[in-house]
């Protein structure tokens, strides 16, 4: 089973930089039986990109589709044979090398394209420190100092303004979901590359798909900013 993929038209930007992204999507919050998302909110998991691009496509009177069963499939594996998928995944990772050395391209990794694993706990990025990992995370404290090769960027939502304000303190940029990104907030819509962003604190990123109906809080609306 192919694992990773560099079918994400965002991730696909960053060959612009020079770089190729692979991407791990496994099934969000706990649809395949599993809970991949452990500080999920309402407005998040209503508002996930799960469903973005070919993901969201089904025939007509269907639910799902051959993606979200792949996704089920990934995410079952992981759990339930995790010797069979870390073996898949580190595979996948030196194909992911190889492919974009021939392209002339950096290999990057982002392993948590729709879950929000802890994969410091995992060994798989020791295996490669010569590469590039990086993650949202919603998940405050995560023990990663050991690993100069994996970038995180906190991800704002609904009912996590504590954690925000921490992750702040810390010294992370926050990705914030705007309804449109206010004027001098720095954009993450640019590509996918969080780890060359500044230091900026506060990245904005665009409401897209089912996040544009988000009645939440989980996107935040300028006119109401600016009202306030």
């Amino acid at each position: 089973m192919q694992l990773l993929s560099t079918a994400n038209p965002k991730i696909q930007k960053g060959t612009a930089k020079g770089y190729l992204s692979f991407i791990l999507h496994l099934a969000p919050a706990d649809l395949s039986g599993h809970e991949v998302c452990p500080k999920r909110t309402k407005g998040c998991t209503d508002a996930c990109l799960n469903t973005a691009g070919r993901g969201g496509m089904f025939r007509k009177g269907e639910t799902t589709n051959v993606i979200q069963r792949a996704r089920i499939r990934k995410t079952k594996m992981f759990f339930e044979a995790r010797d069979a998928f870390m073996l898949a995944l580190e595979q996948d990772i030196n194909k992911g090398i190889r492919q974009a050395e021939r392209l002339g391209l950096k290999p990057v990794f982002r392993l948590n394209g729709t879950s929000d694993l802890s994969w410091e706990k995992y060994g798989i990025i020791e295996k490669f420190p010569q590469v590039q990992f990086y993650d949202y995370t919603k998940v405050l404290g995560r023990k990663i100092a050991h690993l100069p090769n994996y970038h995180l960027t906190f991800s704002a939502a609904d009912g996590n303004d504590a954690d925000v304000a921490r992750a702040l303190s810390a010294g992370m940029n926050v990705t914030v979901v705007y309804d449109r990104i206010p004027e001098g907030v720095y954009s993450a819509d640019e590509d996918d590359l969080r780890f060359l962003d500044p230091a900026v604190g506060i990245i904005g990123l665009k409401a897209k798909g089912r996040a544009k109906k988000d009645t939440s809080g989980f996107v935040k609306r300028t006119i109401m900013m600016k009202a306030v």
